[in-house]
């Protein structure tokens, strides 16, 4: 009976050592879902193409931007840039003659109402 507890252990033991470092590499690839979507092009090794607008804050008589981890407040400097401009969708840095807009969503693009595609129905009588 004791050699059959003897056995079992080791086999255990044996079956722990091999599954514990495929655990520990599959975690290493893992992304952390927490982090904010710039770090997650880092965790992948991607290049940074320069500052990341990550979030705006906007308030009475308080208008800050945190730009690739920074906070910055309006007429601040940023890196070798001045912030000249922040709203509620971007910040404008200016370094010289030279302007950059950042998007917090460059992907999103606004468009003027009267290019809508209007989803109200048509009254009766009115149909196109």
């Amino acid at each position: 009976m004791s050699q059959l507890i003897v056995t079992g252990l080791r086999h255990g033991a044996l079956l722990l050592c091999c599954c514990l470092p495929a655990s520990v590499a599959l975690a290493e690839i893992m992304a952390d879902p927490t982090r904010p979507p710039g770090a997650l092009d880092s965790a992948y090794g991607a290049v940074d193409a320069g500052p990341v607008l990550q979030s705006v804050l906007i308030g009475p008589g308080r208008a800050e931007a945190i730009i690739s981890g920074r906070t910055v407040r309006l007429g601040e400097q940023f890196g070798d840039a001045r912030v000249i401009k922040i709203t509620d969708a971007e910040v404008v840095l200016r370094n010289g003659s030279e302007v950059q807009t950042l998007k917090l969503f460059p992907s999103i693009e606004k468009l003027p109402a009267s290019s809508r595609v209007s989803n109200k129905p048509a009254l009766r009588g009115q149909e196109k």
